[in-house]
């Protein structure tokens, strides 16, 4: 190994100017680049997608479902929760389709959900995801409700105001439509999902025994330390309470994660495609590298140097590219993730600036009406994720491109014999 690293020193020191150095240098600044788009991107997209997903878990779906529990088995079932620790929480609720009914007969229809009062004490993962914008999640109230911040502004009301439940799905021992259900809205949320925001109550879990009728069936939403061990859980659960129904979020939300999924795996080909140009790049210069050396690769045979330890001096040349551009692409992308809401902010006020530098040159009555784009005050807000797993992926495939590279294109470093190399010399 030290004659390798000594000989390929050695290269490198003659190879600093030339066609070889700038071929080495464009190599690691692809490389570079690569990996540090490539931490940006997913960054940016792990954060709008586990935005999502966070809100979906936490609120809505959570991570299994429980339906079928009867009167006396709720405190049996609660029991066992508390027993198995891969369970962080356990709640009931009930919930229901209404049409809500506003200010100024504005109506909306929306899921209606009964959870306990305590909910945000119990659960510090739905408190966390439902982002109160204004009021609190108080219903210690018989009438209180909270809204989805986009289902308060499509009935026009805020904190304080009465909207009623003027349909509601439920039992046959309840009225469908009935203009007796007055709520006050004691606080409304903004969640990081639209859809929840727009279609999305809460009220009181006595609420909701009283307004959806007995025949109103009680679910448990089982949130787990692990969204990957509900198959344990499951199993678990059927084991214990068999008349049971159990449902994971992988089939509650089959479509919609479905389709991150997909956005996801695009992208890991994206990071393939990348790296492989970068790799056709370096592989060609290495092979120009390698014809250029073919008097000194036959030297060091001539003086007892083995195939594949001279082949080994132009892998470790390619490594070395694959380090030098990988590294800092690394850094850069992290550093550009953990301060995207800046750049994001910088790109608007620039765009905005170029914008209206050019509109006050051509039209400068129309300067006035020149706006910074709201999309990008808007992806500023959306906090970048950063996956351990994904970033090390991305480091390491910039660097076994190179490898492969080099690899490939010092495979035959001694397909001329040493006599013609030395003969043509």
């Amino acid at each position: 190994m030290r004659w390798i690293f000594f000989v390929s020193r050695r290269f490198a020191n003659v190879d600093r100017s030339g066609r070889s150095a700038v071929t080495s240098r464009l190599a690691s600044l692809g490389i570079c680049f690569g990996v540090m788009t490539l931490v940006v991107v997913l960054s940016v997209m792990n954060g709008f997608q586990l935005g999502f997903i966070d809100a979906i878990m936490e609120i809505s779906s959570y991570h299994v479902r429980v339906t079928g529990i009867g009167p006396g088995q709720s405190a049996g079932f609660e029991a066992f929760c508390r027993t198995m620790p891969e369970i962080r929480s356990a709640e009931p609720f009930y919930e229901a389709q209404g049409l809500v009914v506003g200010a100024d007969a504005r109506q909306s229809a929306a899921l209606v959900r009964a959870v306990p009062s305590d909910i945000c004490s119990a659960d510090a993962g739905f408190a966390r995801e439902l982002g109160m914008r204004n009021g609190r999640f108080d219903l210690s109230r018989p009438d209180s409700i909270v809204l989805g911040s986009g289902l308060a502004g499509t009935l026009g009301v805020h904190t304080g105001s009465f909207i009623s439940l003027l349909a509601l799905s439920g039992g046959s021992d309840v009225e469908l439509l009935s203009d007796d259900r007055i709520f006050r809205v004691a606080g409304i949320f903004h969640t990081g999902y639209a859809d929840i925001n727009s279609g999305y109550a809460f009220v009181s879990l006595e609420a909701g025994q009283k307004y959806f009728g007995k025949q109103a069936r009680l679910l448990y939403g089982l949130k787990l330390r692990n969204s990957s061990g509900d198959g344990t859980v499951i199993a678990a659960v059927k084991h214990a309470f068999p008349g049971l129904s159990v449902e994971s979020w992988r089939s509650y939300n089959r479509s919609f994660f479905g389709a991150l999924h997909v956005e996801k795996d695009m992208l890991m080909l994206l990071v393939c495609l990348i790296f492989v140009v970068v790799c056709i790049n370096i592989f060609n210069g290495m092979r120009r590298l390698v014809y250029e050396r073919q008097p000194e690769i036959s030297i060091l045979s001539a003086v007892g140097g083995r195939s594949r330890l001279i082949q080994s001096i132009f892998i470790l040349r390619g490594f070395l590219t694959g380090i030098y551009g990988a590294v800092p692409g690394l850094a850069f992308g992290l550093l550009l993730s953990v301060q995207m809401n800046h750049v994001f902010s910088f790109t608007a006020q620039f765009l905005y600036w170029i914008q209206y530098f050019f509109t006050m040159l051509t039209a400068p009555a129309q300067a006035v009406y020149v706006r910074e784009n709201p999309m990008y005050l808007l992806y500023a807000r959306i906090p970048a994720r950063i996956i351990p797993g994904e970033v090390l992926f991305i480091t390491v495939s910039g660097i076994l491109s190179a490898l492969a590279a080099s690899w490939l294109a010092s495979r035959d470093v001694l397909k001329m014999t040493v006599a013609e190399v030395l003969h043509d010399e």
